[in-house]
């Protein structure tokens, strides 16, 4: 008995990590409303060229590939966790206003080009290829050269 109940965990283990990771190319508007309302607003004159919805375990993250190569990713409830704009500008409604005040007064001359966030701080990557890091409370953190 204990060898067919520990069978059926590892097949239910294998079955799980074999589904874990799974990528399936959405509809924009199969997304949450408010990832779709955040493209509509800020990346209208771009066009998607992809976007995904990226299943693991027990969450669901969706992202947005537009044919320029920007970037955005969004976590389950449609809110950004990263916007990636290599070959141009984060559009600066995007960004938190404490961080955009930060970067335009130290910064003058350089844009943002990726900023991420998770439940701990906001990661800000610059056209100069300086690195800031913010807390919650968006207090300088870390700056990395």
């Amino acid at each position: 008995m204990r060898k067919l109940v520990f069978l059926l965990v590892c097949l239910f283990t294998l079955q799980t990590v074999a589904h874990a990771d799974d990528d399936k190319p959405i509809q924009v508007t199969q997304m949450p409303q408010p990832a779709q309302q955040f493209i509509k607003r800020h990346f209208a004159n771009s066009k998607v060229a992809l976007a995904k919805m990226e299943s693991d375990f027990f969450y669901k993250s969706y992202e947005v590939i537009f044919t320029n190569g920007d970037k955005v990713e969004f976590n389950n409830k449609g809110e950004w966790t990263e916007i990636d704009c290599k070959h141009t500008v984060i559009p600066a409604a995007t960004i938190p206003t404490a961080i955009r005040q930060y970067v335009t007064t130290n910064y003058p001359d350089v844009k943002v080009q990726k900023i991420e966030r998770d439940k701990k701080e906001y990661e800000v990557k610059l056209s100069n290829r300086t690195e800031l890091k913010f807390d919650l409370k968006f207090n300088l953190i870390d700056i990395d050269n």
